[in-house]
């Protein structure tokens, strides 16, 4: 199977999540469906079918995270320098706008792009990869084509 590479913060970050789904969430769910049960009916019961497909989700989550986690290959970003790579925070201005951004290139289970969290499978990352500060890259979008300028790149 392939590892999965993940910063340090995008581990622990996971790892708390199952943590609280497994100490918090689970026993929690357990508990409503014990009650929603107490009610009687079950076939009419809308609480325990609530119940029910939680507990379903939150069995499915708990497992996806540890499937991600048992295949996690924790990247130290504060080793690394050079070219941008994997972890690497890039600050670009777009050339067309001037509008400023930066972005730090995560893996895909802890990307989020509204905090700067830039997939490494997505376009914008795949073109940045192996580039410096000063470089200009291309990068088709869909909303078309776009071009950044480099400005820094930073590993902490």
């Amino acid at each position: 199977m392939e590892k999965i590479p993940l910063t340090r913060a995008g581990y622990d970050k996971l790892d708390a999540e199952l943590k609280r789904l497994k100490t918090v969430e689970r026993p929690e769910i357990i508990a409503a469906i014990a009650e929603a049960r107490a009610h009687g009916d079950l076939s009419e019961n809308a609480e325990y079918h609530s119940a029910k497909e939680k507990q379903s989700f939150i069995e499915g989550r708990i497992k996806e995270l540890e499937g991600v986690l048992g295949l996690a290959e924790v990247i130290d970003t504060s080793k690394l320098s050079g070219s941008i790579k994997f972890g690497a925070t890039v600050k670009l201005v777009d050339e067309d706008t001037d509008e400023e951004r930066t972005y730090q290139i995560v893996g895909e289970y802890e990307a989020d792009i509204e905090n700067g969290r830039l997939n490494v499978r997505s376009p914008l990352a795949r073109a940045l990869i192996g580039k410096g500060a000063g470089d200009s890259v291309e990068v088709r979008t869909p909303g078309g084509e776009k071009s950044y300028e480099i400005l820094e790149v930073s590993y902490s």
